[in-house]
């Protein structure tokens, strides 16, 4: 039986976005919450590196884009945190396992637990029932949205931050680490938003410039009745087009919400912007989906 059926691809093409339940099993996804459980356990992270992660545009520009340790975080695994959980000194006031938003942005690289996730035949499937040639990998993330604590993701688009010519090109793998539901901040979409453009885009600002990003132009103003929620239980994969409109509140529920996502950009005829914050390295050139 097909992984991904041709009115489901229809749907996807259709919405800006698709929910496929039980891709992984429960089995896979306690290896993959097991192993960033090593990965927390095991890192250090110097104090002037302990970047609080925020979502809204100021904060973000100061928060990440000024910073190096994010803006060369594309080819390596870092850390990023949910705010409070750092004292002046620069301490944990918090159990480590509880204090970070996300670890990114080359686990599909440099982690084989998560490289055979991302390679693995059930997504390479997937690529090519939505019609993908020659998809690359350009960057992979682990998003724990902490119970309590967990920030809200303001409405955005993907394509805001990885931006390519033409658009249309960039496609997000939302894997449930855990069961995704309305009270711990599941997934929001606005259905067929993707078909209206972008409206602001995150480029880097000259060498030696402070911040090291900036926006142009500015997010348009959405009511909360245009979004549709998409809760998604355990081992589930969201597809997400690059320009669909989506957003995730705030985790007030006593649950994490851990998930694995990815990027892939269909590179065939595609040009991947320079002034897109995340750029190939020497070191890790994008990486084939198929391979």
């Amino acid at each position: 039986m097909a992984l991904m059926t041709e009115e489901q691809v229809q749907k996807f093409r259709e919405d800006g976005y698709l929910v496929l339940d039980g891709l992984f099993s429960h089995e896979e996804c306690e290896s993959m919450k097991e192993e960033i459980g090593r990965i927390i356990q095991d890192m250090d992270v110097p104090p002037h590196c302990r970047t609080e992660f925020s979502t809204q545009q100021e904060e973000q520009l100061k928060a990440q884009g000024s910073a190096d340790y994010f803006l060369h975080s594309g080819d390596k695994i870092r850390f990023f945190f949910e705010k409070g959980v750092f004292s002046d000194k620069g301490d944990f006031v918090v159990p480590r396992e509880e204090s970070v938003n996300k670890i990114g942005h080359a686990l599909h690289a440099h982690n084989p637990v998560y490289k055979g996730v991302t390679h693995s035949p059930k997504i390479q499937e997937v690529g090519r029932r939505l019609g993908l040639v020659e998809p690359v990998i350009v960057q992979s993330m682990y998003i724990f949205k902490q119970p309590n604590i967990g920030g809200e993701v303001t409405p955005h688009q993907d394509a805001t931050f990885l931006h390519t010519e033409p658009l249309g090109s960039i496609i997000g793998f939302w894997i449930a680490i855990e069961d995704a539901n309305e009270k711990n901040g599941c997934l929001w979409f606005i259905p067929g938003s993707h078909r209206a453009g972008i409206s602001r885009r995150m480029v880097r600002t000259p060498p030696g410039s402070v911040p090291c990003t900036s926006f142009i132009g500015e997010e348009r103003s959405y009511r909360d009745n245009q979004f549709v929620a998409a809760p998604v239980s355990k081992g589930g994969l969201v597809l997400i087009h690059g320009e669909v409109v989506h957003k995730s509140d705030l985790n007030s529920s006593p649950h994490s919400r851990h998930a694995y996502s990815f990027h892939v950009m269909e590179s065939h005829n595609t040009t991947w912007s320079v002034e897109n914050w995340l750029q190939p390295s020497r070191e890790l050139p994008f990486p084939s989906l198929y391979t």
